[in-house]
């Protein structure tokens, strides 16, 4: 039982209700607010009515009416996830993160030798304790003989559990579940399989392999068979590299004009180039994804001879891609990424290049004095960049202190003034223009276990 799996439990919902604790036992929807916007983490409580991230907001609250709905604060999220990769750590060097919530750890690369189930529990349940001890937040926690089980059993451990899958028992658990809690098994696959009679991961061992490469590839063919028998060699990986940066945004109403969405793809670009430099990276290949008003989605890509970090460039390129693509009828989503990243930059790639200008300055620096009728009031509003009162935000009031937004509109927002430390605090309502109001600082994310 080398390999453990921990997901935190409705990460960013369990966050807001740490943190606010007039919503601690409510139900809690995080996501985009927007008309588009979609679910990104639903708490418990609002999962007991249906709702499910990757869900439309709409639909959620149709579901759900009465949750409290707010956007994210990932600046918290982040670095509660520094404290928490930094407890696995105690526990082995080898630590592969996934997202902010969820991670492989190697436990024998670290203190923890052999497969005692004893040991490993008692491991594990300190691992969830210290975790819970330092953010308050739970964690669920699987640990087997291989990545495949240890996620298998982290499911199994839901919520604010563990499950430990001993050595020999892999296909006891494994084969009575639906075909689709093994990795690679989509809708599309899962229905090719079901007209072979194929419903658990038990019916899939039992078909020859030859079969399942004949109906679905070499590759996938032999991967499926090979997992449906527990067999998973997959190294935890501490060292796996990002393959790409990128980022993207819907917009709340379809976008025709081409000089704004010439606006929109330059600030992306900056948006990743900033998230380049700030992980000491660079990259080659930039890629434009577009989503037009009938939902067909088109990427376009350009190489470069070298790479770069240059916002200029991946500016340049994203522009020119963008011209390539009829968006006469309207845009919903752009996107921007950058790929075969490396570590170190070509200077002055095309610094004799004339066609290589700078990103537009209304595109780069958001100004919360600029007019809305402007490019870049444009940019800021379609990329929900204007310093706004959205639901959720943490704030800082001159005389009553810090709080979180709860609602605004009509020139005015509603504050409630708690904290995680505090009782469920009083509700007050301000001019959305109140000098007095300001966004609390963001989070610094440090070693937090630093001595």
């Amino acid at each position: 039982m080398r390999v453990l799996h921990l997901d935190l439990d409705a990460f960013f919902a369990s966050v807001e209700q740490r943190d606010k604790p007039s919503l601690r036992g409510r139900p809690v929807i995080v996501g985009g607010l927007g008309p588009r916007g979609v679910v990104s983490t639903a708490s418990y409580e609002a999962r007991r009515s249906g709702v499910r991230s990757a869900m439309s907001m709409s639909e959620a609250r149709s579901r759900c009416p009465h949750a409290a709905y707010l956007s994210g604060r990932f600046g918290v999220y982040r670095a509660v996830s520094a404290v928490v990769m930094a407890t696995l750590k105690e526990a082995s060097p080898v630590v592969e993160p996934l997202s902010l919530d969820e991670a492989y750890v190697d436990l024998a690369a670290g203190a923890l030798a052999g497969d005692d189930p004893d040991a490993v529990r008692e491991l594990a349940s300190s691992l969830r304790a210290r975790i819970h001890e330092r953010t308050a937040v739970t964690a669920s926690v699987g640990v087997a003989s291989s990545k495949l089980m240890a996620k298998i059993a982290s499911e199994r451990a839901k919520p604010d559990g563990l499950v430990v899958v001993e050595p020999g028992s892999e296909l006891d658990v494994l084969h009575p579940l639906p075909v689709r809690a093994l990795p690679g098994v989509g809708p599309a696959t899962a229905a090719r399989l079901t007209r072979l009679g194929v419903k658990t991961v038990g019916d899939l061992a039992r078909i020859a392999e030859i079969d399942l490469v004949d109906l679905l590839g070499e590759s996938h063919g032999r991967s499926l068979h090979r997992l449906s028998l527990a067999q998973d060699d997959r190294p935890v990986n501490a060292e796996r590299e990002s393959k790409s940066v990128s980022v993207e945004d819907t917009f709340d109403r379809d976008i025709t004009d081409p000089s704004l969405l010439a606006a929109l793809v330059a600030r992306l670009a900056e948006k990743v180039v900033g998230r380049l430099t700030d992980a000491g990276l660079s990259g080659r290949t930039i890629t434009l994804k577009t989503r037009l008003h009938d939902f067909t989605t088109l990427s376009r890509s350009a190489t470069l001879p070298a790479p770069t970090d240059d916002v200029r460039v991946v500016s340049r390129v994203a522009v020119r891609l963008l011209d390539e693509i009829d968006t006469t009828g309207g845009v919903r989503l752009l996107g921007v990424g950058v790929s075969g990243l490396s570590d170190w930059v070509q200077d002055d790639l095309f610094a004799a290049d004339p066609a290589v200008a700078p990103a537009a300055p209304d595109a780069a620096s958001p100004a919360d004095d600029l007019p809305l009728t402007g490019p870049a009031g444009a940019v800021e509003e379609l990329l929900h960049e204007r310093r706004r009162w959205a639901a959720g935000m943490d704030v800082v009031h001159d005389e009553h202190g810090p709080g979180w937004v709860w609602g605004s509109g009509l020139g005015r927002v509603t504050v409630r003034f708690e904290t995680a430390d505090t009782p469920p605090g009083p509700v007050r309502t301000f001019a959305a223009d109140d000098p007095a109001l300001s966004p609390a600082p963001a989070p610094v994310i440090e070693d937090p276990l630093a001595t």
